[in-house]
């Protein structure tokens, strides 16, 4: 059964309570007009609630950055998933790579939230990628392979189905760089190849897997026509919705 794309645009620490909906309105716009493509905001915490307004029946999901794995308690600073839902939230990312290498996220930690978003039955992007030294070296698949099975431990076949993962190459984010479709594709077919591993062929081959690194109008069609890669996370070409139209759209024909 073909997997159906799934396009993230992730706002990361820009927008505010004017651009954010009425970026939202344009996104829902070309949601709408893409029907074969799935299509998901990662908003900043403080406009989740004015972005589920401005989208309101769209089929556009309304997603959060981060989260913690407590229901609650002492923790400063945080938001809980029941937080999340109770501003409208269905999808959550864990792992982004700006989590692990800015803040310092541990792969215990990143799997103590993808667990924690699975329990609450949300949708969960899981976001691995390797590091420009780590890429020289030869370590792609190694750093790729590690976060994968470290991300996903203790998570089952049946919950597989409300996860997507996220391959960002670390040094093709925000950078202008971008791996070659022939790159992306192989990294993406090795990530597969390791879902099979840890569970089964038809989850494998069910588990959409996404790319995310500098990608854009221009880049968009031939990296998302590769046979592994199902989508994209979009950085900075979501926060123009005449940018991250044409990456739907272009999500949708492949």
């Amino acid at each position: 059964m073909p997997r159906k794309p799934y396009v993230g645009g992730n706002w990361k620490m820009n927008t505010d309570r004017v651009t954010g909906p009425a970026l939202a309105r344009e996104v829902a716009a070309s949601a709408q007009a893409n029907p074969g493509c799935e299509v998901a905001v990662f908003v900043p915490f403080p406009y989740l609630w004015a972005v589920g307004e401005a989208i309101g029946s769209a089929p556009v999901a309304l997603g959060a950055q981060d989260c913690y794995f407590e229901p609650g308690g002492a923790f400063t600073g945080e938001v809980s998933l029941g937080m999340l839902q109770d501003c409208r939230v269905t999808d959550v990312l864990t792992g982004h790579s700006e989590r692990r290498h800015v803040l310092g996220e541990t792969d215990e930690l990143i799997n103590r939230k993808t667990l924690a978003v699975l329990e609450a039955g949300m949708t969960c992007v899981l976001c691995i990628g390797e590091l420009l030294e780590e890429r020289e070296a030869g370590q792609t698949d190694v750093v790729n392979e590690r976060q994968l099975r470290a991300g996903l431990a203790g998570v089952t076949a049946v919950q597989m189905a409300r996860v997507v993962i996220a391959y960002e190459p670390v040094w093709a984010i925000g950078t202008g760089k971008v791996a070659t479709p022939e790159d992306a594709q192989a990294a993406h077919a090795r990530c597969r190849a390791v879902l099979e591993d840890l569970y089964d062929s038809i989850t494998a081959d069910a588990t959409r897997i996404i790319y995310g690194g500098s990608l854009k109008p221009a880049n968009a069609a031939e990296l998302l026509a590769q046979p592994d890669i199902d989508g994209g996370l979009v950085g900075g070409a979501s926060l123009k919705g005449a940018d991250f139209g044409p990456i739907v759209e272009a999500a949708g024909r492949a």
